[in-house]
Formats: C-alpha cells, sequence, structure tokens
C-alpha cells in the first residue's frame, strides 16, 4: 500500500512540517531508516535520528521538537508511540481477514459457526462447538467438545482447546498453546501416585491475549479463569484452578501453581514462580525471577526469591554483595576483642 504523509497525518491528528506529498511505500525501525519509509520517534534518546534518520516522513512527539530545520518530512503529534500504534491497527484492518472453511478441515454436524468466520485447512472442531462470527481459527488448531470461542477471535496454527472451554470476544491465542489440558493433580497412595480426575474447564474472558506454548490447565472441578483484559506472554504455565483478574501482564516463562488467585492490574516479571493456595491482591509488580510463597497485598512491589519488598531487597543486597568484607571485619574485631582479654 501507498500513502502520502497528508493522509497518514489524517489518521492520527498530525501536524505536518515539510513536503505534505511525500510518499510512503513501507516501516522502518528508526535505526534503520530507508528512503520512502516511515517511522517514529517518542523519547529524547532518539532525537537525534532527527537530523539524520533516512526515512522520508517520522512521526514525532512534540515535546521533541526545536528551532531546527529537518530534512525528513514530520508528523507532529502529542504521544508518538500511540499515534503509531493507531497506524499499525488500522494498517492491519486493511490488510482484510479471511471467511469460510478451506478443503481438508473437518468440522462435526452439531457445531455451530458464525457468519465471517474463518476455518483453516485441517483444523478439527468437534461436537457441539460453537465459534462466533468473524473469528479466525488457522489451519491445523483443535477446537474439542463443547467448547465456546466468541466473535472476532484469532486462534493460531496449531492451537489446542479442550473440551468445555470457553473463550470470550475478541480474544488471540497464539501457535501451540493448549487450553485445558488436565491439571497436575494426583493422589499419593501405597502403590504410587493415582490420578485424580480433572473434570473442569478453562474460562477466557473478552480481549485476552496468550502468547505461543503457553499451557493453561482446567480446573479439578469449577473453572480456571483468566479475566478480562489480560495480556499472557510467551512460555507460561497457568496451573488448575487458578484465578486471574482483568487488565494483568504477565511476562514470559512464568509460572503459576494451582489454586492461586491474582486480583486486577498486576504485572508479573518473566520467570517468576507463584506457589499455589495464596492471593495477590491489585496493582501489584514483581519483578522478574522472584519466588512468590505467600499472599500479596495490594500495591505492592517485590523482588527476590523468597520475594520480599523492593526496597528492603535492594538495600539488603548492598550488605549481601559486601558480605566477605563485612565477615573479615566481624573476625577481626572478634579476633582483638580475644586478645584483649587475654592480656
Amino acid at each position: 500500500m501507498e500513502f502520502t504523509a497528508s493522509q497518514i497525518a489524517s489518521f492520527i491528528d498530525g501536524k505536518i512540517i515539510g513536503d505534505e506529498t511525500a510518499l510512503i511505500t513501507g516501516v522502518s525501525p528508526i535505526e534503520n531508516g530507508e528512503s520512502g519509509h516511515l517511522s517514529f520517534i517518542a523519547q529524547d534518546r532518539f532525537s537525534h535520528f532527527l537530523d539524520t534518520s533516512k526515512c522520508s516522513v517520522i512521526i514525532v512527539s512534540e515535546k521533541l521538537l526545536n528551532e531546527n530545520s529537518y530534512t525528513p518530512t514530520l508528523i507532529v503529534v502529542k504521544d508518538a508511540y500511540l499515534s503509531f500504534q493507531v497506524l499499525m491497527n488500522l494498517y492491519q484492518e486493511m490488510r482484510g481477514r479471511k471467511e469460510g472453511i478451506e478443503d481438508g478441515s473437518s468440522i462435526h454436524d452439531t457445531a455451530v459457526i458464525g457468519d465471517k468466520a474463518y476455518i483453516g485447512a485441517f483444523t478439527y472442531v468437534s461436537e457441539k462447538a460453537k465459534i462466533g462470527e468473524g473469528s479466525q481459527i488457522y489451519p491445523h488448531v483443535y477446537i474439542g467438545k463443547g467448547v465456546k470461542i466468541g466473535k472476532n477471535c484469532k486462534i493460531d496454527s496449531g492451537a489446542r482447546i479442550y473440551d468445555y472451554c470457553i473463550i470470550g470476544d475478541n480474544c488471540v491465542i497464539h501457535s501451540n498453546t493448549v487450553v485445558g489440558g488436565d491439571g497436575f493433580g494426583f493422589q499419593p497412595t501405597a502403590e504410587g501416585f493415582k490420578k485424580i480426575p480433572q473434570l473442569g474447564n478453562v474460562i477466557i474472558e473478552d480481549d485476552v491475549e496468550i502468547g505461543s506454548n503457553c499451557s493453561i490447565d482446567r480446573a479439578t472441578i469449577g473453572s480456571t479463569i483468566i479475566g478480562k483484559g489480560t495480556k499472557i506472554d510467551n512460555l507460561i504455565q497457568i496451573a488448575h484452578n487458578v484465578k486471574i483478574g482483568q487488565n494483568n501482564v504477565i511476562a514470559a516463562q512464568a509460572g503459576i501453581a494451582g489454586s492461586t488467585t491474582i486480583g486486577d492490574w498486576n504485572q508479573i516479571g518473566g520467570q517468576v514462580g507463584v506457589v499455589g493456595h495464596i492471593k495477590i491482591g491489585n496493582q501489584v509488580k514483581i519483578q522478574a525471577q522472584s519466588g512468590v510463597n505467600s499472599s500479596v497485598n495490594d500495591r505492592e512491589t517485590l523482588y527476590g526469591s523468597p520475594a520480599i519488598s523492593y526496597n528492603d531487597y535492594l538495600r539488603s543486597y548492598v550488605h549481601f554483595r559486601n558480605l566477605p568484607g563485612i565477615v573479615n571485619r566481624i573476625n577481626n574485631l572478634e579476633n582483638n576483642s580475644k586478645d584483649n582479654t587475654n592480656e
């Protein structure tokens, strides 16, 4: 697609400095700009590219402008990062969505497929499954018995949605993620570990995005729940009967053990481990690689393993780094004390 600078500015309510007719045929990172391409600058540390970038048009936050004259055409907005996101979403919509059922897919007679939905080749849709209007189910997806998928969802290739799980509207599930696999439930006996049937399901509410290669286990009874607006990175394990509230973000390789409850608007860093049967409040920040082994109150920031207050951790770490020197000083004091006593 081709756009002029004036067309782009009209999409984001921007003010043009330079050539309104400058033609854009692609986008580039600002560090690797090309002629005919569009990029953006939202932070001061990149503002020097206003003078050096080869991009033809740059979207820039108004706070970064000075009195210089610039070679690229500029589109000035309040927040360049947010404006660029608006453009990317518009471009994605312009690319269009697929519709229809491709050859090679298998759809049970009792399944219900909504209008304008897309079912890719080699996808299997089980009995009594329901797929909402406009949803995109890409090739090699498995959709189990009684699964309900809402409107305008995107399920990428290789994902598996097991029996009776429920997915809301506007959700994205990336490749090779499993929703509704058995929870890790075993009873120790004299003969070994006996499997506990996992009879519940998973409920994913509206506007949730789940990265690739995640596992979200079905509940033993009841439901494992992922709340509205929550965003889950790649390679994350969420165990049976976990309940996650609204608008959380969870970074890659985190693991949440069974029956833990997490509130709203939390930020959980990469490789965080959370034990089972605890409660994490609202607006909590857990730094990467922390281990959480007890319940957490609202608006706390944690670090370490086991995780403690972030500020306490930083103060403790200063002493930890100096621990050999501190031990030597203590030993010297003890030796001096003994010498004085002997005298």
